[in-house]
């Protein structure tokens, strides 16, 4: 991407060189980026006046007392403040986007389930319109829990703009190419590749290349974070140097605006004269970032037993109970599969987790029928699930030679709370009412003698 590529109007600071160009390479570094010379304080961050006629403004992430491994914040030096980028709010209805808590009397949660992709209508959808949330988990309102929602986009945000006090976002692409113009500049994203938006961070996203389809993990709590590695070591997982935050961009525009607003649970609108990505520098480690899916470099075993799948997690939303996170995002992708006279594929199993599993492309091992690029599977805490008849059957007889398990890409979210299913998901998504039948042709081999059957 090069600057000419950029939206009419928008400045951007000079990037890295290379296939990175427009971001800074690094997860949780402290950045500092600026789109005219000049324009970052040096030496404080809110000095008297600030150059260019700017404004100095502080986004905090994090309390201002969290520990400094913890504490997060990004000083924006911007055209205008941010309270001149909302008037009086009016509330709107968002039918699809939902959160927690939602129990619904009618809707049963409990059971297996699975659904097939949800079809792009033909209608206009924006990021915001075509939100389509399949669960729920513990409590937006104390900041606890999930939500995970398909997204559906046809149409690019026109002088509207979106943010969320909820949540952060963690995008998975699906089908389509979209662009998040945010406040602190421009990510792209694609298939094989995720990004992460922050809570109260304002941004439009525009249609690259569309239809576009994905997932979405609305985090409640704790933001996101690299797992400790563990007897693992230093490296591999998800290296910090493959994350990429962008270069500061920004827009001067004196143009009606629209900002939409999501705030426990509720979405409101507001009406500005001009855009509000106006953040001309910025230092900080608060911000949005990418990565790329295929540079996740995944640790298994290389001599007998499937490892728990833990060990494939990308990014994880501590809990505040040691080991036990809010939320895991876990990624299963192509990998050379050697462990010797062991059961391959992911085993049988109850969990005290909630897994909802999304397929980018390929075929899940454990599911080799049914799971389609695009589709869904949730297993709630506590119910019981693993291969499929024809899964087992061919693991269990399979020649142990090393094998490169190929062409697949799935990602788990998983939480420790029940995820709850919306009236979209439970009437209205494409749901596989046979699913549960999969498990129905497991055979007992179990006849009272010794021996291996």
């Amino acid at each position: 991407m090069t600057i000419h590529d950029l939206p009419q109007g928008m400045i951007r600071a000079t990037g890295t060189t290379g296939p990175h160009e427009g971001y800074m390479p690094g997860f949780g570094n402290d950045f500092e980026t600026e789109a005219l010379p000049g324009a970052l304080p040096q030496g404080q961050n809110s000095p008297q006046k600030c150059n260019y006629g700017l404004y100095a403004e502080q986004l905090s992430g994090t309390a201002f007392t969290a520990p400094r491994g913890q504490n997060e914040r990004t000083w924006c030096y911007r055209i205008r403040p941010s309270v001149h980028h909302t008037g009086r709010f009016t509330p709107i209805d968002m039918p699809h986007w939902k959160s927690a808590p939602n129990i619904l009397p009618q809707v049963t949660s409990l059971g297996q389930y699975r659904w097939d992709p949800i079809p792009v209508p033909e209608e206009d959808l924006t990021w915001i319109t075509g939100m389509r949330t399949m669960t729920t988990a513990g409590d937006v309102n104390i900041q606890v829990g999930m939500a995970s929602h398909v997204y559906l986009v046809t149409r690019s945000m026109e002088d509207e703009y979106f943010f969320s006090a909820d949540s952060e976002l963690l995008i998975v692409p699906q089908e389509g190419r979209l662009r998040f113009c945010t406040e602190l500049g421009v990510i792209d994203i694609e298939p094989k590749e995720i990004a992460i938006i922050p809570r109260g961070l304002v941004y439009r996203v525009e249609v690259l290349e569309g239809p576009a389809r994905g997932f979405v993990c609305e985090n409640y709590g704790q933001k996101f974070d690299l797992p400790g590695r563990g007897p693992i070591g230093a490296n591999c997982l998800a290296n910090p140097r493959d994350f990429k935050s962008p270069v500061a961009a920004f827009e001067d525009r004196e143009v009606e605006s629209r900002v939409v607003i999501k705030w426990c649970g509720q979405f409101h609108e507001t009406r500005i004269g001009h855009s509000p990505l106006d953040v001309v520098a910025w230092h900080g480690n608060y911000c949005a970032y990418k990565y790329d899916l295929r540079t996740y470099s995944p640790v298994g075993a290389i001599l007998f037993d499937h490892p728990d799948p833990s060990i494939f997690t990308v990014l994880t939303a501590p809990s505040g109970q040691e080991g036990t996170a809010n939320i895991d995002f876990v990624l299963f992708r192509e990998r050379w599969m050697v462990a010797e006279h062991s059961f391959r594929p992911p085993w049988y199993h109850k969990n005290i987790m909630s897994e909802l599993m999304g397929n980018i492309y390929g075929v899940y091992d454990a599911k080799p029928q049914g799971f389609q690029p695009g589709g869904i599977s949730l297993h709630n805490c506590m119910l019981p699930h693993g291969p499929d008849r024809d899964a087992f059957e061919g693991a269990s007889n399979a020649e142990l030679k090393p094998a490169k398990l190929a062409n697949t890409m799935s990602f788990m979210f998983e939480t420790r709370f029940p995820q709850h299913l919306t009236q979209f998901a439970a009437k209205d998504a494409p749901m596989q009412e046979e699913y549960i039948e999969v498990w129905n042709q497991i055979e007992k081999k179990f006849d009272g003698t010794p021996g291996i059957k």
